[in-house]
Order: C-alpha cells, then structure tokens, then sequence
C-alpha cells in the first residue's frame, strides 16, 4: 500500500512571521544578508563562495543570460546561465561576465576605420557599450588608430554614412598606457587625466585591454557587489545530466565559478552519475548544486552524492505545470521545513553544512523571508528577474501595458528535453511548461533593492540582524484561509490611481 503523510503539504502563502522583541539595534542597514553558497566545515573553515544577498536567478532561458548576471552580482547575489543553448554559447556568456568586471576589459565594441556613424549606433544597440575602439582591422586586437565616445557625435546634426574617421578621436589626441601597467596605475591616470576610459597598448601599438572609470566608480557604489579574488563578477552556469563531460570543461575553462545541475527531478541516478563525474575529474575545484528535491531522503541523496547545495522545489514555479501534467511535486513550504530539518541533521552528523535553495513558489516578496526563516540559505527566482529590464526577452506593451515575456524550460518555446531527462528518447515528449508575460519593472537594481528593504525590515520586527539569527528566533504560524483575506485591504472602497 502507498505511504501516505499524516500532514497536507502546505505553500508559503500559508503561513505568516509572528513579530518578536526588536532592540533599538534593529533597523534594517544593520541587517547582514550574507548567507554561504556551496558547502564547508562549519566552524572549522570558511565558506569558500559566500553571497551577500541570498538571491540566485534561475537556470531559463527568459531570465539569466550575462546582462543579467552582470546586474544581478553588482547587487551581491548570483545568475545561472541558462543550459539550453550550446556548450559554446554557454561559454560565451559565461566570458563576458568574467570580461566585464575584471578591471582589465578586452574590448567587445570594435570597427574599422571605414565604418560608418549608422555601424557604431548599430553596435551600440547590440553592445549596449557607448565606447567604441577604432582599430586597422575592426577587431580587439587590431592596431588602435582611435576611439568613438558619445561625445564624439550628434545624430541630429550628422549623416548616418559619415565615415567614423571623420569624428573619432584619433590616437594622437588619446592617453593610453603599456600593456603592463598595474590597476592602480591605470586608475591614476584615469583621474589624474579626466578620462572616461584609458586604452592599454603593447609595444606595436595593438590594442590589448581597455580600462574604464566606470568599474571604479561602480564599485564604490555597489559595496555589496560579488567579486572573484581577480576582481571580476562571480557568475553560476546551468548544466545538464546529458552532455555535462564536453560541456562543463567548456564552462570551467571560461571561469564559471559553480555550475549547477537543471532538472525538475534531482533524486536520480543521473544526478550521481553527473555528480560523481564531476568530482572525480575536478574534485573539489569545481562547485556543483544539485536537485530539485522535496523531502528527507532526497537531500540525503544528493548530500552523499557530493552536491555542494541542493535546490528544494517540484512544480511551484508560476509557469510550472508538472503537477498539473503529472501529478507530482510538494507544497514548497512544507518541502523547504523538511529538507531544512534534514540539511541540520547532516550537519550534526559529519560537520559538513551543506546549504539549501528553495526554488519556485515565491509569489510575495515577505515569501523570501519565510523561505529563510523555515531554513533556506538562499532563494532561486525565476518570474521575479524575467521582469526586469537586463532579462534576455523583449519588451512588449499589451493591452495598454509593458509586458515581458516568461516560458517555462518544459514549454514547447524552450524544449529543454534534458530538463525533464528520465533516460529516454531526446525530445520533450509532452510540456511542463506554459509560455507567458510577466508585468514589465524596470531595472534590477531598483526592484531587488526594494525587495530587500522589505526582507531586511522584516527581520527586524523578528529581532533578527541575520539570516542564521532570523531561523533561531523566528516564530511561524498556519492561518486560516479567512486569515488570509483579512490580511489584505478589506471592506472599503479603494480609490482609483
């Protein structure tokens, strides 16, 4: 006879925080987000990848490409480039996250000098990047004959077929610097000079990095942005129990710094497999998350199958219909509460602390702050970031409205089959997935750093200073379904906006 739990599975939107003492050190600039990322001796080491906010994109192909995860690590948190794509592609943005914060650019807008000011508009559109290098054969390593700033034109006054010779400024008038010159210097200079950005040239004139005032300043106004030791974004990659022995020494070697295994069911043998392999070809070297799971016995799985986090969630993501399809999944409260339980019980075990993410199911930002205090580490959003303006898909107004759009990895728009992969044919043989919008808000940086104010506030009325210290003194309720009504606006008419 099937085995049948004594409790109903229970959602995030069942449960409510009950208020605790809040000393007159709670305020929410005082609350540290920090949580650990992959797996360490607690108490005996450090984490070796700790992020500063407990936010991490999910692995689709509607929310992390490299903007993305160029904007999500400036705010201290980690993107996870989506895997349903080429190995190489993958790689690919993988490069121009590492590229973009390293200090040391190597330069992704290049022309020759017989283009023309509709070619750098152009390339400015696909770039996003208003700095244009000028070099004898239009590439980064060609020799520099000039550079095309925003300054340098005026497409009200000047005709698209101008030759860019024409307005650049030629290298005569540019300071530049040897290839060798230290960071420090290069920012000196930069200062000392008024310059936006500082061309770095080896001995034939070629052009080999570029270094930009923006990276500085970017710095100085994002204290909680996530950085490896060469001082470049830290950035996750999507991987799959398929082709994961020609794909991941791609992504290793393109400076991924964890990857993490996408699927909607991590209890498998093909996790191990993808596990085991990984570990014995890289050891420890290279951080790998696993899951999805929902109770107990799948974290335990994974745990001695050498993930280095585990992902908790089956069917609760707001474009997943897998319980609809299939009949299978977990309230993801009650999934979070258990594998918590059983990540503890590890813990005490072997002294390994191995963190949990909770993955769907996050529909109010307070539902952050109930993952954390029911034991999650950190939270995987999916809708949250397809919303915002450095998601991979367009823009579009309907119905009086900006949208964006949102599919599912097991839609028939992704056709992500490894996803689903239980060792079968190559194909997505039915979806689990919908294709959708998502209301259009802005960019990242506003929207997360809303939502943390709220998360941090939150902690606060708990008399929490901490995510550790949120799990030891948070204080959890069931409501009722009238509770639930009464805790939104209720009998009054609200005014029109």
């Amino acid at each position: 006879m099937a085995y049948f739990f004594d409790e109903p599975s229970r959602t995030f939107g069942e449960y409510l925080l009950v208020p605790g003492y809040s000393s007159s050190e709670c305020i929410p600039t005082a609350v540290s987000l920090k949580t650990p990322l992959v797996k360490y001796r607690k108490g005996e080491e450090e984490c070796p990848l700790t992020m500063n906010i407990p936010l991490v994109s999910a692995i689709m192909q509607s929310v992390s490409g490299d903007r993305l995860a160029i904007a999500l690590a400036r705010e201290g948190g980690v993107s996870f480039i989506y895997g349903s794509q080429s190995a190489e592609s993958e790689a690919e943005m993988i490069r121009k996250v590492k590229a973009y914060k390293a200090g040391f650019v190597k330069s992704d807008s290049n022309l020759p000098p017989t283009a023309t000011l509709a070619d750098i508009l152009a390339l400015k559109e696909k770039t996003g990047h208003s700095t244009v290098a000028i070099t004898d054969d239009g590439t980064a390593n060609g020799k520099l004959l000039g550079i095309v700033a925003s300054r340098d034109y005026r497409v009200s006054r000047m005709a698209p077929e101008l030759c860019v010779s024409e307005f650049m400024t030629p290298l005569d008038k540019l300071v530049t610097a040897p290839a060798n010159t230290s960071l420090h210097d290069c920012n000196n200079i930069i200062w000392d000079n008024k310059i936006n950005s500082l061309p770095l040239l080896d001995e034939e004139g070629r052009l080999v990095y570029m270094v930009f005032r923006k990276d500085y300043d970017s710095h100085k106004s994002n204290k909680d942005e996530l950085l490896d030791s060469n001082k470049s974004y830290v950035v996750g990659a999507g991987i799959n129990t398929r082709d994961y022995e020609t794909r991941v020494p791609l992504l290793i070697e393109a400076g991924a710094d964890v990857l993490c295994i996408d699927s909607s069911e991590g209890y498998s043998e093909w996790q191990s497999r993808t596990l085991g392999w990984i570990k014995k070809e890289y050891g420890d070297k290279v951080k790998v998350g696993a899951g999805n799971v929902v109770d107990a016995e799948g974290f335990r799985f994974l745990a001695e199958a050498g993930a280095d986090f585990i992902k908790i969630g089956i069917g609760g993501g707001s474009i997943c219909i897998t319980r609809e399809t299939k009949g299978i999944g977990r309230g993801q409260a009650t999934a979070v509460i258990e594998v918590a339980k059983a990540r503890d019980e590890y813990y005490k075990e072997t002294g390994v602390y191995i963190p949990i993410c909770s993955d769907g199911g996050i529909v109010h930002d307070y539902h952050i702050t109930l993952a954390l205090a029911m034991g999650a580490d950190f939270v995987m959003l999916g809708r949250y970031f397809a919303r915002f303006d450095e998601s991979p898909t367009n823009k579009l107004r309907v119905n009086g409205n900006y949208v964006k759009e949102y599919w599912g990895e097991g839609s028939n728009r992704a056709r992500n089959w490894q996803r689903y992969d239980l060792g079968g044919a190559t194909k997505l043989s039915f979806e689990e997935g919908v294709d959708s919008y998502v209301p259009y808000a802005g960019p990242l940086s506003e929207g997360v750093q809303g939502t943390l104010y709220k998360v941090r506030s939150t902690m606060c009325n708990c008399g929490a200073l901490s995510i550790p210290e949120l799990q030891q003194k948070a204080k959890l309720t069931v409501v009722s379904s009238t509770s639930i009504v009464e805790g939104g606006s209720h009998d009054v008419m609200l005014k029109n906006n």
